[in-house]
């Protein structure tokens, strides 16, 4: 993802209320994922490793939800090279903090988000306010879409990082659904965003994208006569049309693990 040099009072607030007490419950896991990426900036693809900490936490005025990856490829091309990449995503429930349900028909809620995306090998950092719509779907455990604007506060070409950026905004929606079929579960999660067009510190047009990773997972623990809800493998998809603001697009099945503690 991309970011300016400018500082948002808004999540600075978000940041502030999330040091307020309150019950939480959270869930954290560990990913591997294995298949075939592309460079979109060489029109390459190698052999690539994602290790990914997950961790989401609802708690008595919203939720959180964080990953960071470190991705390796078998490339030496600049990209993807032991790379650490991140996004946060507080946010703030009203329907939790006014105590009654402020949705409108199936949307059961409206939260105040606020957001951080880091990238270490470009040097990316940007933040994300915005606002989101959690919708009351049967068979979805949650379905959320989001909208939030992209404040670009990227280092730039000058200090060694990719091009800064001016602002842009994104349009994201993610989900989870869990269903029983043949004495098994299987879990099916993932997003799907789209990122806006936005231009570079030299004026160049960084293309909109659309990025999806839905995942489909079984769950091994219980096939094997363990603690169900532990052990999971499966696919991700990745569908990324323009990667990166490129006229390059990615198609890409990846084998995939998650160990949830």
């Amino acid at each position: 993802m991309n970011l300016t040099r400018r500082s948002y009072g808004g999540l600075s607030a978000v940041l502030l209320l999330l040091a307020a007490p309150g019950t939480a419950a959270g869930q954290t896991e560990f990913q591997l994922q294995l298949g075939k990426l592309v460079n979109p900036f060489a029109d390459t693809t190698h052999g690539t490793t994602v290790v990914t900490f997950q961790n989401a936490l609802q708690w008595s005025w919203g939720d959180h939800f964080m990953f960071f990856d470190y991705t390796a490829d078998g490339g030496n091309d600049a990209f993807n090279e032991k790379d650490l990449y991140g996004e946060w995503y507080p946010s703030l429930s009203l329907g939790k903090i006014s105590g009654s349900r402020v949705g409108l028909g199936p949307i059961r809620d409206f939260a105040v988000l606020g957001g951080v995306n880091y990238g270490s090998q470009a040097k990316v950092l940007k933040y994300t306010p915005g606002f989101r719509a959690s919708w009351d779907i049967p068979g979805f455990i949650f379905l959320n879409t989001d909208f939030a604007r992209l404040v670009d506060a990227s280092s730039g070409v000058d200090n060694g990082g990719a091009p800064a950026t001016d602002d842009g905004w994104m349009f994201d929606v993610n989900w989870l659904a869990t269903w029983e079929m043949l004495g098994q579960t299987f879990t099916f999660t993932g997003h799907a965003e789209y990122i806006s067009a936005v231009t570079d510190e030299f004026g160049y047009e960084v293309r909109a994208w659309i990025l999806a990773q839905p995942q489909l997972t079984v769950d091994v623990g219980r096939i094997l006569g363990g603690d169900g809800g532990r052990l999971m493998t499966g696919i991700e998809y990745q569908y990324w049309r323009n990667k990166l603001g490129t006229g390059v697009s990615e198609s890409a099945v990846q084998f995939l693990v998650v160990w949830r503690l």
